[in-house]
């Protein structure tokens, strides 16, 4: 029984033991079910636009975001290394703009942003270019706060987040309540009509739903401790 519970102590999943999860997962469930399914279409057709439409570029940008990935078998898999080469081309583009590598390690062996600084030492970086890694955290919401720390005063200035294009609806989401300003930046070179792209926009969509509408929830209600852990 041990063995069945313990991937729910750490990671992402521990989260579910906290009441505030639940409470706001209540809440959206409620919203959709009152809108017949509207919301999560809405969401769906932010989460599908942004995937559809988001460059590979990042012009304003002052700081590259590298969100990571769940390795396999210590290694980034196909979207996570999409990911690192679309970053070691924005930073050879530009190798003045800090770095941050995010991603910890759920299952406590190496972390997703060590294994990205691995495969863009093999690559080759700039000279001068010095990453940093973020390698504390174990979800998105985390990758991001952490990252606002480690920036510093320069969190304020217009910051990229290089990611893949399901991905990018969660992530600009959580930033834009963290108070970046963020940019946006596809890994993959251009959007495809993929089944297992499409399943995981949905998947986002929810998860954005939720986001959105237990934030205003908490607004509602005047819970701040709901508020701190996203603005």
């Amino acid at each position: 029984m041990t063995d069945l519970i313990a991937p729910f102590r750490r990671g992402p999943w521990r989260h579910l033991r906290d009441r505030d999860v639940w409470h706001s997962l209540v809440v959206a469930a409620l919203a959709c079910v009152a809108t017949a399914g509207l919301l999560w279409a809405f969401w769906f057709a932010y989460a599908l636009r942004l995937a559809a439409t988001s460059g590979v570029a990042a012009p304003r940008a002052r700081a590259l975001l590298l969100f990571g990935k769940r390795l396999a078998h210590g290694r980034p898999d196909a979207d996570y290394d999409a990911r690192i080469a679309r970053l070691h081309a924005l930073v050879v583009a530009d190798p003045s703009r800090r770095v941050l590598l995010l991603g910890g390690a759920a299952d406590g062996g190496t972390t997703e942003a060590a294994a990205a600084l691995a495969r863009l030492s093999e690559i080759g970086l700039p000279p001068g270019v010095a990453p940093v890694c973020e390698d504390a955290s174990t979800d998105t919401l985390e990758n991001l706060r952490n990252a606002r720390t480690l920036l510093g005063d320069a969190a304020c200035e217009p910051v990229a987040l290089v990611t893949s294009r399901y991905h990018l609806a969660r992530c600009v989401l959580l930033a834009r309540s963290l108070g970046f300003d963020a940019e946006p930046v596809a890994a993959d070179a251009r959007f495809s009509w993929r089944p297992r792209l499409l399943l995981r926009l949905v998947l986002e969509s929810g998860y954005c739903l939720w986001l959105d509408t237990g934030t205003r929830w908490a607004r509602l209600i005047g819970n701040r401790r709901m508020l701190d852990r996203l603005t």
